[in-house]
């Protein structure tokens, strides 16, 4: 067998689990069904908000938070900010005996969200009293710009959600706050930057709403629901039973949300999702901010692909869950893989071709074929995304501007090769340090990005 062969051969094999893999998580999302609410009154709620930095925002998340669950408690973690975030927590706390402040200082803080997550746990852990039930108090992690649906709590006291012992985890699904904001770049920018930053919140959006709910709907079934590190929620008991194995509930990967899911699952319990409810958050505007952020998403699965041997050891996970955890684990690396092989398949299958009909126009002509199957093994997988997006969350909005969107979340798919580079420089030159994106308020504030 020749190189060019064993090329094709992996291409093929590539590319036949990558659309399997589509179909596979398209089909439970086209079925998804509204879930049940329950009652929120049968459990103790704590949100935990991760502050760095964030005078922008936190003002207005804590009046939300309070004013649409005035049942739960909120826990402010401020990681050393440099601005004015303490003081606004401060005096939210003088307001309201349900704001919390747990204040991190260097050298121990900026160690990253996880870090800053477990200072929270052992302060909540600290103030209940010794005969709280650990069963029934839920801890939920929301960003610092995130806004909760109303129904996000009910929804977890669901019969499908923490009503059921064996639930340790859950996760909402996540929308983009400013996907109809017509200026979402801050500052005096060009028109172009305005629809270049309205075109990437509106794929983010997509995505979101469309892949990754699929994504998680597949993973329902499969039992291996991934967390995120905003919407995410989880049994105190859970919390407990990882930082008996590991010290700490959330530990040290960059995609430490995941890695918090893994652990839910190696401990005995299970993850669920809840798509009748969201979180929204601020879509990125500017290509450089989503890079940083998809980089350290791409580096945080890498690590986390270290698990691989205590899934598929795991008494717990079943064979389909370790089969799909591995999917998404393996994903960057086979990213990389692809990145080697379809250039030398493309290259190869045109030069031998141009050889063999004597020409590169004569193939080009006797291989038009080609264009058709390229366009539905490649474009057509990422294309049908917006289509469905328009019928769940966009339904005013023309065919001729969801055609705009096909094409265009076709091509921002292609980010995620340019983030897998470089995440593996990061991961081989040892840089682990967390690299934080700032808000769309802070206009004219550099990006806040520390490395270690």
């Amino acid at each position: 067998m020749t190189a060019t062969t064993s090329f094709q051969i992996l291409a093929f094999i590539l590319l036949v689990i990558f659309l399997a893999y589509v179909v596979m998580i398209m089909v439970p999302f086209v079925r998804l069904r509204p879930m049940q609410d329950g009652d929120a009154g049968a459990f103790e709620w704590h949100i935990f908000v991760p502050c760095r930095d964030e005078a922008a925002v936190i003002g207005g998340t804590l009046d939300h938070l309070r004013e649409t669950f005035p049942q739960a408690h909120v826990w402010a973690i401020d990681d050393a900010s440099d601005d004015e975030t303490a003081a606004i927590v401060k005096a939210a706390m003088a307001r309201d005996t349900m704001v919390h402040l747990v204040s991190r200082v260097r050298p121990d803080a900026r160690q990253g969200k996880g870090a800053a997550l477990n200072a929270a746990y052992k302060a909540l852990c600290s103030w209940l009293p010794a005969t709280a039930d650990h069963t029934n108090i839920i801890v939920v992690v929301v960003d610092a710009d995130g806004r909760l649906s109303d129904n996000a709590l009910t929804q977890a006291a669901g019969p499908k959600a923490f009503v059921d012992d064996q639930v340790g985890a859950a996760q909402v699904s996540v929308w983009m706050s400013n996907r109809d904001d017509p200026a979402p770049v801050p500052g005096n920018v060009s028109k172009f930057k305005q629809w270049w930053g309205r075109y990437l919140i509106r794929m983010q959006d997509i995505e979101f709403r469309t892949t990754i709910t699929a994504m998680q709907s597949l993973r329902s079934r499969t039992l291996t629901v991934g967390l995120g590190g905003n919407g995410q929620f989880a049994r105190l008991s859970a919390l407990d039973r990882i930082t008996e194995e590991a010290e700490t509930p959330w530990h040290s990967a960059l995609l430490e949300d995941y890695e918090l899911g893994l652990n839910v699952m190696l401990v005995g319990y299970i993850s669920v999702f809840l798509h009748s409810a969201h979180v929204e958050q601020e879509g990125l505007p500017t290509t450089g901010r989503l890079l940083t952020q998809r980089t350290r998403w791409c580096q945080g699965g890498m690590q986390c692909a270290a698990y691989l041997p205590q899934i598929f050891t795991s008494e717990y996970i079943p064979n389909v869950g370790a089969l799909e955890a591995s999917y998404f684990l393996l994903m960057p690396f086979a990213e990389l893989l692809g990145l080697i092989v379809w250039p030398t398949v493309f290259i190869t299958m045109i030069a031998a071709g141009s050889l063999w009909t004597g020409g590169l126009s004569a193939w080009f002509l006797a291989s038009w074929w080609l264009l058709p199957l390229i366009v539905l093994t490649g474009i057509v997988p990422f294309a049908i995304w917006p289509i469905l997006y328009r019928k769940r969350a966009a339904r005013h909005v023309s065919w001729a501007a969801v055609a705009g969107w096909a094409l265009g979340y076709w091509i921002y798919t292609y980010q995620s090769y340019v983030c897998v580079v470089r995440a593996l420089y990061r991961l081989v030159t040892g840089r682990t340090g967390w690299a934080k994106t700032r808000r769309n308020q802070e206009a004219d504030r550099h990006l806040v990005a520390r490395e270690v």
